[in-house]
C-alpha cells in the first residue's frame, strides 16, 4: 500500500520503519532531514510537504507534537487536504486534545476524506518493537480499515468509539500515571528516609496492593527495576515535558467538562516546577528528584 507519513520523531520514525519492513510504500515528509535521509535509505520516498505526501498515498499518517502542528499539518496552503484525495482515509496518531481531533475531522469529511485519532501508548520502545496500544476514534468502517495497517506498528488496537474518543482514552489514561508515577515516587522516597532497603520495599509493594506500572515496571527509584529510565540516568522513555503537556490537556479538557481533577491538578504542578529546574528533557519518572535529599 501507498502510505503518506507525516511526522517522523522519536515516536514517528520507528512506526514507519515497521510499515517498511512490512513492505508498504512510504511517502514521507518530516523538518528534520537526517531521519528522512535515513528513511529513505530503506525505501522510503522524501516528499515535499504534507500536501505532496498526501496526494501520493491510499492512506494518511500523521504523527505530530501538537495540535498546533496538526492544524498546520492538515489545515496550512500545503498541507494534508490540500492534496489528499476523496475518498482516502486519514488517521493522527498524535496527543492532542479532543475538540482539535474532531474539527480537523469535520474539515476533512467537507472533502469527502474520513479522518480518525488514534493516539498510541507504549513509548519509544513500544514504537519500535511494533507493540504499541492504539486507542482509535472512529465510525466502525473505518476502524475495519484502519486495523490491518496499524497492527503492523501494534499489538492492542482498541476501538473506542466515534472521533475524538481516542484523545479521551489517551488523556484520562496519562493523567492516572502521571499522578501514579508522583505516589509511587513519594512512597519510595519515604521508605528511603526511614531506613528501609528500597528493594525490599519495592519488592512489598508490587507484591500487595500499592502495585502498579509505575511501581513494577518503570519504579523511579535508582535501581529497583534495571530497564527502567530510573536505572540509566533518567535518560530515555518519555519525556517529563512530553507528560507536562498531556497532564494539561486533562486539566483543559475537564475544565471545559466542568470536571474535578484535583490529583491531576497537582500532579500537573509537581511537573511544570520539574520543567522550569531544566528537567523536562528527563524521563517523567524523574519527578521523584523532588523528593530526594539532597545528599543522594
Amino acid at each position: 500500500m501507498n502510505i503518506a507519513f507525516i511526522g517522523l520523531g522519536n515516536m514517528g520514525a520507528p512506526m514507519a520503519r515497521n510499515l517498511l519492513k512490512a513492505g508498504h510504500t512510504l511517502h514521507l515528509f518530516d523538518l528534520n532531514q537526517a531521519v528522512l535521509a535515513e528513511l529513505a535509505q530503506l525505501g522510503g520516498h522524501i516528499s515535499a510537504s504534507p500536501k505532496d505526501a498526501a496526494a501520493q498515498g491510499e492512506l494518511v499518517i500523521t504523527m505530530l507534537p501538537a495540535a498546533a502542528h496538526v492544524r498546520s499539518v492538515y489545515l496550512g496552503e500545503e498541507g494534508v487536504l490540500a492534496g489528499i484525495r476523496s475518498g482516502t482515509p486519514a488517521v493522527d496518531c498524535s496527543t492532542i486534545d479532543p475538540q482539535t481531533a474532531r474539527d480537523i475531522a469535520a474539515a476533512a469529511a467537507k472533502q469527502g476524506v474520513d479522518l480518525a485519532d488514534a493516539p498510541v501508548s507504549g513509548g519509544t520502545g513500544g514504537a519500535q518493537a511494533g507493540t504499541l496500544t492504539f486507542m482509535v476514534g472512529a465510525s466502525a468502517e473505518l476502524f475495519g480499515q484502519l486495523q490491518p495497517v496499524l497492527a503492523q506498528m501494534g499489538r492492542n488496537i482498541v476501538h473506542c468509539g466515534e472521533v475524538g474518543t481516542g484523545q479521551i482514552a489517551k488523556i484520562c489514561n496519562n493523567l492516572l500515571l502521571g499522578i501514579s508515577m508522583v505516589g509511587v515516587s513519594e512512597a519510595m522516597a519515604l521508605g528511603n528516609a526511614l531506613g528501609i532497603d528500597t528493594q525490599v520495599l519495592a519488592g512489598i509493594i508490587n507484591s500487595s496492593t500499592g502495585r502498579c506500572w509505575s511501581s513494577d515496571t518503570y519504579n523511579p527509584w535508582p535501581g529497583v527495576v534495571e530497564t527502567a529510565p530510573a536505572s540509566r540516568g533518567y535518560s530515555g522513555g518519555f519525556g517529563a515535558d512530553l507528560m507536562l503537556k498531556d497532564l494539561g490537556l486533562a486539566t483543559e479538557a475537564a475544565k471545559q467538562a466542568r470536571q474535578p481533577v484535583i490529583l491531576g491538578a497537582v500532579a500537573q504542578q509537581l511537573y511544570q516546577a520539574m520543567s522550569l529546574r531544566g528537567e523536562g528533557g528527563l524521563d517523567f519518572s524523574a519527578i521523584v528528584k523532588a523528593y530526594q535529599r539532597p545528599m543522594e
